[in-house]
C-alpha cells in the first residue's frame, strides 16, 4: 500500500466546467495534490495510456473520447490513497453510484463518468508516470 494515487478529470467533466468541483472535493476530503497538469491526449497517447483495454469492445470508444478534449491529470496523496479514493470517486456507472460520490455528483453515464481513479498501487505509480516526470511531482 503507498499514499499516491493518479486520477484524471475526464473531458465530459471538463466541458462541463466541472473541474474546479472536483479538485475542490479531492481536497477537502483530504487529498493533497502533488501534482496537476491540464493537457489535452493525442489519439496515439490515449490509446498507450488505456492499453490496457486494447482487445476490450469499448476501447475504440474510449480512445476517441480520452482524445475528444482537455483532461486535468492528478497525483494525489493520502493515507491509503487507492483504495480511498476509489470510494470517494464511486462506482463506474454513475447510476450504481453511491450518494454524494463525485461520479454521482458530476458524471452522466457509464462512458462519460467524470474521472479515472487508478485501481492499484502498481497502476497508480504507472499512470502517475505517464503524465508526470520526477521533476514535475511536488
Amino acid at each position: 500500500m503507498t499514499n499516491r494515487t493518479f486520477t484524471m478529470i475526464k473531458p465530459d467533466a471538463m466541458a462541463k466546467g466541472h473541474a474546479g468541483a472536483i479538485l475542490d472535493r479531492i481536497v477537502k476530503e483530504g487529498y493533497r495534490i502533488v501534482a496537476l497538469k491540464m493537457t489535452k491526449l493525442s489519439s496515439e497517447k490515449a490509446g498507450e495510456f488505456y492499453g490496457i483495454h486494447r482487445e476490450r469492445p469499448f476501447y475504440g470508444e474510449l480512445v476517441s473520447f480520452m482524445s475528444s478534449g482537455p483532461i486535468m491529470a492528478a497525483i494525489l496523496e493520502k493515507a491509503d490513497a487507492v483504495a480511498s479514493f476509489r470510494t470517494l470517486i464511486g462506482a463506474t456507472d454513475p447510476a450504481k453510484a453511491e450518494a454524494n460520490t463525485i461520479r454521482k455528483l458530476f458524471a452522466s453515464s457509464l462512458g462519460e463518468n467524470a474521472v479515472h481513479g487508478s485501481d492499484s498501487d502498481e497502476n497508480a505509480a504507472i499512470e502517475g508516470s505517464f503524465f508526470f516526470s520526477g521533476l514535475e511531482q511536488f
